[in-house]
């Protein structure tokens, strides 16, 4: 789904899906460079937005979107939302006077309790809304909370819309910026097909990889939780649909045939 939006005023225009509300808790004008992705780590929507509209947060982002594609505009894209904390990126410190943020609905880390998982305010979610992932900063395995096709679009139109609006360099995770302090929006995101698709990296062939390991799992889904779709072997070639930091979402050359693998045991091929 492509949404229809506007800007004026640096302000997007209200309308279907599209809803504007004033934080209190932003800063002077700035000319924002940088987009920066987060998540919320929050409940839902509604529960992210009013903790945004609380003086006593002192937090708030130009943009909070929900799983269902919702958008809600906070702050206006010329002045300072309070979303990046103490942060840098190429030299430049305090991202907040540079940047414009992106809260997305997402619980975030999560905990496995028997077959459920469980988030930091004890929300409760399903296998199938969880994948298991490395954070590239870290050393070891951790359950994220998924992302929806809905809620990425979303987020792909505005970035696209904002990137010509005001010209921005380059679109960030929190985990970019605030490496160490900061995981959002984890390895759940696919950022860097994102990245590509904003900055229209992509051509019409899709990039090729092969199968590197003896045997290699081919599953529904992006996680060791997923079901095994197929096995595939050493030298099997495959189209990359998706790409995550652990992940990645491929169909195998000439066969009708998809699914999810793990990035350690596939390579690009020239």
């Amino acid at each position: 789904m492509t949404l229809d939006l506007r800007i004026r005023d640096h302000q997007l225009e209200a309308g279907d899906g599209v809803r504007l509300t004033r934080s209190p808790n932003m800063g002077g004008e700035i000319s924002p460079a940088y987009l920066v992705l987060h998540y919320t780590a929050g409940r839902d929507l509604d529960s992210s937005v009013a903790h945004f509209m609380n003086p006593a947060a002192q937090a708030s982002a130009h943009l909070v979107v929900g799983r269902d594609g919702r958008i809600v505009q906070m702050v206006p894209f010329n002045r300072a939302a309070w979303h990046a904390g103490r942060s840098a990126w190429k030299g430049v410190q305090g991202l907040n006077q540079h940047s414009i943020g992106i809260e997305m609905d997402n619980a975030g880390r999560l905990v496995r309790a028997g077959d459920q998982y469980r988030s930091w305010f004890q929300g409760v979610y399903s296998a199938a809304d969880v994948v298991t992932a490395r954070h590239r900063h870290e050393q070891a395995d951790a359950y994220w909370h998924t992302y929806t096709e809905m809620q990425i679009g979303a987020v792909l139109d505005l970035a696209a819309l904002l990137m010509r609006e005001y010209a921005l360099k380059e679109i960030v995770g929190h985990d970019d910026i605030a490496p160490g302090r900061k995981s959002d929006p984890g390895p759940a995101f696919p950022m860097v097909s994102f990245q590509a698709a904003v900055f229209g990296r992509n051509d019409d062939r899709p990039e090729r990889y092969v199968v590197t390991a003896g045997r290699l799992n081919l599953r529904d889904g992006p996680g060791r939780q997923h079901a095994i779709l197929a096995q595939l072997v050493h030298g099997v070639k495959l189209d990359m649909i998706d790409l995550q930091a652990q992940w990645a979402r491929v169909s195998v050359t000439g066969r009708e045939l998809s699914g999810w693998v793990s990035r350690e045991y596939i390579e690009a091929l020239e």
